[in-house]
């Protein structure tokens, strides 16, 4: 008997019994499509983490201090005051291929415009900020050196701000209070979105300098961490040791194993999140493809079943002329063409769900990203499911193909 007989054969057995064909491809079918929605899902988050990292800036590098300690408890990473302006200035002239390096101090600023009160996140730094962050203006400018270097109170606010304390009035020119202290708006970001749980929009930048001066309390000059940009993504990891040698010798560190600050770069970022999106996606379709293997469960007990309603009919065909690997291939057949069947209707429901879910995603509402179905996972999930027929296919049609045609006919 040929392949294509043993087809057609297979055919006929499942559309004789199609309810229960139906039933017993069901969890084949979920399982293969619950796999591809998984993966789809981690792909599109996966695409999603990325743009956003990518929206903090190009080819960064984050310089953090130390965590400080209160009677022998660590108060946190990055709680440490170890960076200085001087370090800045070295980092500046010591590193050839970070491009740009900024201070940044960040505190919570209470922001009054007449009757209007709202509370976001301070960005004190310098002039450089918009082009290490990739920030862009909208409405007027940035602060300028000469701002920086004479103290003024001038501030630039993103669009989250500006809805909150102006609505629609246009907002520069006007003056608001930081912390009761009378700054002037001198320009408006971008929209520029969020970057995992931050919302860039919610923002107000002044000089490092005023900050220090008037909103700081006296607590000297703050600094929580220095932000750079290398020359190029092939310099980000040169631009790390350099930072890193630098700082340890301004620091006066002996210990490389032993430095009082943290560099992270943007690459650091972009890999832990990717492989914590991966991690995740791996587990979930891990819990999704059980339901495959109970499938395969289902299609074993069904062909067992099958097997002994159709013991007269291997009898028959054994008695006149039938080998052992010709039942033996027909019921492998008819098993993995059951599972097959299954997985390609679960293609089908995965594929269909990822583009109504991909729909779904586009509404401003809503926050998940969008799934990406990607083709080594769909041929992967239809493989695994074909090979569930075959593994679990295997008992029955042997146990079919070692019938004795003699008892086989006797039997009723």
């Amino acid at each position: 008997m040929n392949v294509l007989e043993a087809l057609r054969l297979a055919y006929g057995g499942l559309t004789g019994n199609r309810l229960r064909s139906a039933l017993t491809m069901l969890g084949i079918l979920i399982g293969v499509g619950a796999v591809i929605l998984l993966v789809a899902f981690g792909n599109g988050s996966a695409i999603k983490v990325q743009s956003q990292i990518n929206s903090l800036g190009s080819n960064l590098i984050y310089v953090y201090p130390s965590s400080s300690r209160v009677g022998g408890v660590s108060q946190g990473f990055g709680s440490g005051q170890t960076l200085t302006q001087a370090d800045v200035q070295a980092i500046a002239s010591g590193a050839p291929d970070v491009s740009t390096i900024i201070p940044v101090s960040t505190l919570r600023g209470q922001m009054t415009y007449q009757s209007q009160n709202y509370s976001t996140s301070v960005t004190a730094t310098t002039q450089d900020f918009p082009t290490v962050r990739s920030y862009q203006i909208s409405d007027g400018s940035f602060f300028t050196a000469q701002d920086v270097s004479a103290n003024r109170r001038v501030v630039i606010l993103g669009q989250t701000t500006v809805a909150s304390l102006f609505g629609t009035t246009e907002p520069v020119g006007k003056s608001v209070k930081i912390n009761r202290q009378i700054f002037q708006v001198v320009g408006v970001f971008a929209a520029k979105g969020t970057a995992g749980t931050l919302n860039q929009d919610d923002i107000a930048v002044v000089p490092i300098s005023t900050a220090w001066t008037y909103l700081e309390g006296g607590r000297g000059k703050n600094i929580n961490q220095l932000v750079g940009s290398a020359t190029s993504a092939n310099t980000l990891t040169k631009a790390e040791t350099e930072i890193t040698a630098v700082l340890l010798q301004t620091h006066n560190i002996t210990d490389p194993t032993q430095p009082d600050f943290s560099v992270l770069t943007q690459n650091d970022i972009a890999n832990a999140a990717t492989s914590t999106t991966a991690t995740v996606t791996t587990l979930l379709s891990a819990i999704a493809a059980i339901s495959l293997v109970v499938g395969g469960i289902g299609i074993m007990n069904i062909m067992l079943v099958t097997v002994t309603e159709r013991t007269r009919e291997i009898g028959i065909r054994k008695a006149i002329g039938a080998r052992r690997r010709d039942v033996l291939l027909q019921f492998l057949i008819e098993s993995m063409f059951l599972s097959g069947t299954g997985g390609l209707a679960g293609i089908l429901l995965g594929a269909g769900g990822s583009q109504l879910l991909d729909w779904y995603a586009q509404q401003p509402s809503v926050t998940f990203a969008p799934p990406v179905v990607s083709a080594p996972s769909v041929l992967l999930a239809f493989g695994v499911s074909v090979g569930i027929g075959l593994f679990f296919g295997i008992y029955p049609a042997n146990r079919a193909a070692g019938l004795s045609p003699i008892a086989a006919l006797r039997y009723e």
